[in-house]
């Protein structure tokens, strides 16, 4: 058995509709995994799932529509999964939101407060609702996607990298709470990456070019490359790393 393979697994994945989220999805149910595609907009989440069936086999993928600013979706998102599936083993809180670009004095209160209740509160609504029966089971895996912004300041996103630095430590701290149940927690933190929600920083060629010039890589990533990680962190080859931050960016942050 391959120290990657997940079947028998359940995973919901967040804003797994597209970008990150999605090939996250796609790569666990390669493994063996039942997935959960979930995001605000039904449409896109049943698209995803029936590409996954079509590939993978009819039963791989369901569509459980949820929104992250609201406790009770989240909720539905775990008590659904296990209805369908029969429970949740694994757990990736990858939506996330940003509406304010700017420095943090002209940040309202409606937006800083949005920003770290989507990114952070929601997490951890999402993960107390699964948790419970990890522990039942003594087993459980949780990923966070962060961001390298919660390693750095920004003159741009430092409310997003001020949630991002709580995911740190919001995993750090289940980890410790969660670990006696053999549940483990753990950050990816991703440099920039090819999706839709990053787009302002990569769309525009000058923009693109500043964003890599410090890069060894020379090159911003793609969603397949954070995939690979999320795998890792919910297989038998993660199964003693917890409480971890793993960045993926490219060698930015060197």
């Amino acid at each position: 058995m391959s120290l990657f393979d997940l079947t028998g697994k359940v995973a919901v994945i967040t804003g797994s509709s597209r970008g990150i989220g999605k090939a996250i999805a796609e790569r666990m149910a390669e493994q063996g995994a039942k997935v959960v595609i979930s995001s605000r907009k039904p449409e896109p989440c049943a698209e995803v799932a029936a590409a996954i069936n079509k590939a993978h086999g009819a039963g791989s993928a369901i569509s459980i529509p949820a929104n992250i600013s609201s406790k009770d979706d989240l909720k539905h998102l775990v008590d659904e999964t296990t209805k369908q599936f029969g429970k949740v083993d694994i757990v990736v809180c990858n939506a996330a939101s940003n509406p304010y670009y700017g420095p943090l004095a002209g940040i309202e209160d409606d937006q800083f407060r949005k920003i770290l209740e989507n990114n952070v509160i929601a997490n951890h609504w999402l993960i107390n609702f699964a948790a419970p029966q990890m522990i039942e089971r003594k087993d459980g895996a949780i990923i966070i996607v962060s961001s390298i912004g919660g390693l750095r300041g920004s003159p741009v996103i430092g409310a997003y990298n001020i949630s991002k630095a709580a995911d740190f430590q919001l995993a750090r701290n289940l980890a410790v709470e969660y670990g006696p149940h053999n549940i483990r927690v753990n950050c990816i933190a991703p440099g920039l990456i090819k999706t839709d929600f990053a787009k302002a920083l990569w769309d525009n060629p000058e923009t693109l070019k500043r964003s890599t010039a410090n890069a060894p890589l020379r090159r911003i990533g793609e969603p397949d490359e954070i995939a690979g990680a999320a795998v890792f962190l919910a297989s038998k080859a993660g199964s003693f790393m917890t409480g971890q931050a793993l960045v993926i960016d490219g060698g930015v942050t060197i």
